[in-house]
């Protein structure tokens, strides 16, 4: 596109401010700044500051307040927790049928870096300090590596494939995709690990207006884990406009969809008990929750808010709802979103049709920015714009057939949120609740482990504590790594 073009789509946007110091710059940042402007559609970076605004403003309106928020209905709701075993095992039978016949898929949300855990690399890359030094990304690849061999072993076939598909954001891609090759993809067959990036916004001044950081530079940010819908009709590559995420999957006949957060390291991808579930409840799209703690724990539930799902932040639930509780002595509002989710691939298809209707949550941040008329860059002691996110959960209320499961949190829930030594959702909580499981899997199947020993299974060897039966009646005294069952006879 020309400059004369965008200076014609800008104005008529009214942004042309990000032309303001055109004058100043030689060819080559012309070209830069062409480029990126070419790259964003202003007249939607309007739309959707304008539905921002309204949002924000219904959202404080006597209407809004006065919304009802009610609890889950039972018949989209169910539990793994105090239910039968076989109602479980029906699901896994589901879930596993469906992989075995190539139509399950997984989406990582994989876009953040370290930042908190004091490390500029992926967030997917960390080591929370197993005895393997294994990262996040290798366990979840292994356990895909693991999952498709049992689905394998089911239908008597070694071809079956789970392919992975890992968002990452434009700073974090090159990083990732080279972590990735210098692990040799953990074992997976490259052809079936597809990138792709996470879209960005301009920041905004308080009344719209696109931020310029240089003189030859828009300022922007990621648009919120719910730009994954975005992202997943943009080219994965710019070398062919015509390949999508959304295309990749239909050329693969994929039909279900597990979606997910690297840093859950407990995280059961591509689960087949929640696949299963949702298969037999023809959802199209779907939540795996927690049980909430207590009343008072800062978490957002799944809940029907003006009849219509959604995740409901804790602040917008009065202290005399959160504490009610149903038939069963449980919170009435207990299911806390842990941001795993199912999809139809035909529901994804979907999303761009009533995308527009999902409002941006706004953020007022410090952004450094230019002067607009010294030129010179200002970093700010306050506030000075906005940036715009989605949130993955916000398609919720647009589902047809929606559905939840809760899980056992000590059991598939253990978050990487914070610095080492926090004690909460830290590296070292990681790494005590992802060794426990561990343990659980092997004291399940039989065996005894010693007080203090710690035994690290390798996803290779259990996905989730099926195929342990030789440990029955074994005594495990020593600590150590297995990553084969041959390998756990040296710990007895």
């Amino acid at each position: 596109m020309t400059l004369e073009k965008l200076e014609e789509l800008y104005k008529a946007a009214d942004q042309s401010q990000v032309f303001r110091f055109l004058h100043t710059l030689d060819a080559e940042q012309r070209q830069k700044l062409v480029k990126q402007l070419a790259g964003i559609d202003i007249q939607r970076v309007n739309r959707i500051y304008q539905r921002a605004i309204e949002a924000e403003k219904a959202f404080t309106s006597p209407e809004a307040q006065g919304e009802t928020i009610d609890p889950l209905p039972t018949e989209a709701f169910d539990s793994t927790l105090g239910s039968s075993s076989s109602k479980a095992d029906d699901w896994r039978e589901i879930g596993l049928d469906a992989i075995s016949k190539g139509q399950v898929g997984v989406l990582l949300m994989a876009g953040g870096q370290g930042t908190r855990l004091g490390s500029s690399a992926p967030k997917g890359c960390y080591d929370i300090g197993l005895p393997s030094h294994k990262s996040l990304f290798q366990y979840q690849a292994e356990r895909i590596k693991r999952l498709q061999v049992i689905a394998g072993e089911k239908c008597g076939r070694s071809d079956i494939v789970i392919p992975w598909y890992v968002m990452t954001s434009g700073p974090t891609r090159p990083d990732t995709e080279a972590f990735f090759k210098q692990n040799h993809y953990f074992g997976l067959d490259p052809e079936h690990i597809i990138f792709f990036e996470q879209g960005t916004l301009p920041c905004l001044t308080m009344d719209g207006k696109a931020i310029l950081d240089a003189p030859d530079h828009v300022a922007v940010a990621p648009d919120g884990n719910g730009g994954i819908y975005a992202a997943l009709r943009a080219p994965i590559s710019p070398s062919d406009a015509s390949c999508t995420v959304l295309s990749d999957l239909a050329a693969r006949k994929i039909l279900y969809v597990h979606a997910y957060c690297v840093d859950n390291c407990l995280v059961r991808v591509a689960d087949p008990i929640f696949v299963g579930f949702c298969i037999s409840k023809q959802a199209d799209c779907a939540a795996k929750v927690v049980r909430k703690v207590e009343p008072t724990e800062s978490v957002g539930v799944v809940a029907l808010k003006g009849k219509k799902y959604s995740v409901v932040e804790y602040s917008e639930i009065s202290a005399e709802d959160a504490a009610k509780r149903d038939s069963n002595g449980e919170l009435s509002f207990r299911a806390a979103n842990i941001a795993n989710h199912f999809y139809t691939t035909e529901f994804l298809n979907g999303v761009a049709s009533f995308e527009e209707e999902m409002a941006f949550h706004i953020a007022r941040k410090k952004i450094p920015c230019i002067d607009m008329n010294s030129g010179d860059l200002i970093k700010p002691s306050k506030p000075n714009g906005l940036k715009l996110e989605l949130f993955v959960f916000d398609v919720f209320p647009h589902t047809k057939n929606f559905a939840v499961l809760e899980v056992d949190r000590k059991q598939e829930f253990s978050p990487l949120k914070n610095a080492p030594g926090t004690g909460s959702d830290d590296p070292g909580t990681s790494r005590r609740d992802l060794l426990q499981r561990q343990r659980q899997f092997l004291e399940a199947a039989g065996a005894t482990v010693a007080e203090g020993v710690e035994i690290e299974l390798s996803p290779l060897v259990t996905y989730d504590g099926e195929g342990l039966e030789s440990v029955k009646g074994k005594r495990f005294t020593r600590s150590g790594i297995a990553e084969s069952l041959e390998s756990l006879d040296a710990l007895v």
